[in-house]
């Protein structure tokens, strides 16, 4: 079976433990805290692998976990890195939080690395606590804590081309005979199991891919059959393919055909009928002469409202070349980019909520955040990335911190200082 989903449990590594410790030689009898600091714990970083086409390696195991840091050492020896979790999957695969649902990542377009969770920072050793007044400390900061969450991994095909209709109407002839696919064809209900993809080469050296989506039957928005493993597939591709069998072998209806499966991708997502469509009436080698009584209805039904109608024959060739140089003519109209979904929502917003902080005005003008949920949130965010940094933002104002400075006058240019960050403010 065609693994496009999968639900696992990924967990990042936690921060090792700063040591305590002091130094002991023969003629320091006095000797100051050497503790050294932990190591920081493994990040899981989702990769795009081109080779791979399925989620099938996350079908049989659940969790996934980064290396901790280690502890740290005496005569100031830093504790060993975790090793980070390298999760490898295919282009067009959204990471999703299973709780929420909302979109972590999604691995389209550029986007072919992704730090999903940060390990936790490793704590300081006992070195870091000397004072004038405390020389000899015997305290050490504990690693921040591992992040574990549960994530959903949805794979949507990215196509150009997606090419839709009920079981059997000849899509996966048609593909075979266009690109270079070899899908599965035979005589019979749900032959296609999976997606199959295919490059169509013309003859001017333009190509494009096209995405055999197994059949939908009515009820798929809703979970019927196995409609609704496959509607997402359609979500990226930029122009949809009706393939209706002209001959009535099956002793269906086209027009109500074509009118049942928009209704379904109407139902999953109204913005699916905003994309260009064509109608492919296949199986014209059946059918003596170049039209015939559904042809006829064909164009009297959808060509008024700008859907073209072409008859084809996926087994002869008829009408082939003319039914792709339409498709090239309402690609050349589409946007260039891919649809690329835009990330929702940050893990480590989700341990955050409840713990106090504080905001102090600094001898040099500058407003002071600190607070165990600031040092956390910097601990596990990657700020110096943009869409890390965003997420910080809407944390920021999220817990009310940016209303608070607000309050205590700050004003665009100020300087926010965050645990040796500094941020300059503006609105």
């Amino acid at each position: 079976m065609f693994a496009d989903r999968a639900r696992i449990i990924i967990k990042s590594g936690k921060g090792g433990d700063g040591h305590v410790s002091f130094r002991r030689e023969k003629y320091v009898p006095d000797g100051g805290p050497d503790g050294g600091d932990g190591g920081k714990g493994g990040d899981v970083i989702f990769v795009v692998d081109e080779g791979l086409n399925t989620l099938t390696d996350y079908r049989h195991r659940r969790k996934f976990a980064a290396q901790p840091g280690e502890e740290g050492g005496k005569k100031n020896c830093h504790g060993k890195n975790g090793e980070d979790l390298i999760l490898k999957v295919p282009e067009g695969t959204v990471i999703k939080d299973a709780e929420s649902g909302k979109v972590i990542a999604d691995m389209s377009g550029d986007n072919k690395r992704c730090v999903i969770l940060k390990g936790g920072r490793g704590g300081l050793g006992n070195q870091h606590f000397a004072t004038s007044t405390m020389q000899a400390p015997k305290y050490a900061q504990p690693g921040q804590e591992a992040i574990e969450i549960e994530v959903l991994l949805e794979l949507k095909v990215i196509a150009d081309v997606g090419l839709v209709g009920f079981p059997n109407v000849g899509k996966s002839t048609f593909l075979s005979r266009v690109t270079n696919a070899q899908p599965k064809i035979a005589n019979y209900h749900f032959t296609t199991l999976q997606p199959n993809l295919g490059v169509v080469d013309m003859e001017d050296g333009y190509g494009f891919v096209i995405a055999d989506i197994p059949g939908l039957i009515e009820g798929a928005s809703e979970g019927v059959g196995l409609g609704h493993e496959f509607l997402r597939h359609i979500e990226r591709t930029k122009v949809m393919v009706h393939i209706v069998d002209a001959a009535g072998t099956e002793g269906r209806d086209p027009i109500a055909d074509i009118k049942a499966i928009n209704k379904e991708l109407e139902a999953y997502n109204p913005e699916l009928l905003k994309k260009p469509q064509v109608i492919a009436a296949n199986k014209m080698d059946a059918v003596y002469g170049d039209e015939n009584e559904i042809i006829t209805k064909l164009k009297a039904e959808f060509e008024k409202d700008g859907i073209k109608v072409f008859p084809i024959s996926a087994v002869s060739g008829q009408g082939l070349k003319e039914l792709l140089y339409q498709i090239k003519e309402l690609l050349s109209k589409c946007p260039k980019e891919i649809t690329v979904y835009e990330p929702e929502f940050d893990p480590a917003l989700k341990f955050f909520k409840d713990e106090p902080y504080t905001i102090e005005r600094a001898d040099d003008g500058a407003f002071v955040v600190e607070g165990p949920k600031i040092d956390k949130m910097l601990g596990y965010t990657n700020i110096d990335s943009e869409k890390g940094f965003l997420f910080f933002q809407k944390f920021m104002r999220e817990q009310g911190i940016l209303k608070e400075l607000e309050k205590m006058g700050i004003t665009d240019g100020d300087t926010v200082r965050m645990y040796g960050n500094e941020f300059d403010y503006y609105k």
